[in-house]
């Protein structure tokens, strides 16, 4: 059964193809609302979290749903990005192999009996790649400024952090795994 804290990390998840959607087509009406909608997904992973620990409804089923909503929303976002010449390829892929990378570790450490929670670098990284969707997407001038250099620049910020987490996954994993910990 789904509790309130999975059914709002299962709405993430939904309004993703929305957001694919509007970035398909993509003008200045469709990318403010699909920079909304992508706000509003985003806050979603701060509402579940917190419900989850403020009414006790931390389960399995959450802790493995969280982090894949974020990785189904943000690395879709990101490819569409691609598609439309908004991000350089190579960064995009950087990106979601670390992501690949982490939830194959995630679950082998499971397997394990070993948890491999978020660092404060992993967190930093979401951090970065949220504020960088939010100005790419706004790939038009607004109010006859230009945003999305800004949001490229953080792209690139988001891309190092995602590699420094990546490398502390893979070490504490390394580490846990030869030590029997």
């Amino acid at each position: 059964m789904l509790n309130l804290a999975n059914k709002i990390t299962l709405l993430r998840i939904l309004m993703t193809p929305l957001v694919v959607i509007l970035l398909y087509f993509p003008g200045p009406i469709t990318c403010i609302i699909a920079v909304l909608v992508f706000i509003f997904a985003s806050i979603t992973d701060w509402i579940d979290g917190y419900v989850a620990r403020h009414e006790n409804m931390v389960t399995s089923m959450g802790k493995f749903l969280d982090p894949l909503a974020d990785k189904v929303l943000i690395c879709s976002v990101l490819i569409m990005f691609v598609q439309l010449n908004w991000a350089p390829a190579w960064v995009v892929i950087v990106i979601v192999c670390r992501e690949l990378v982490v939830t194959g570790l995630r679950a082998i450490a499971i397997d394990e009996g070993i948890v491999l929670a978020a660092d404060k670098f992993g967190k930093i990284k979401t951090v970065l790649q949220i504020l960088a969707i939010v100005p790419l997407t706004l790939h038009y001038p607004l109010f006859g400024i230009e945003v999305w250099p800004v949001g490229e620049w953080l792209l690139y910020a988001a891309m190092i952090v995602a590699v420094i987490s990546g490398s502390n996954y893979c070490y504490y994993f390394y580490t846990h795994t030869k030590t029997g910990k």
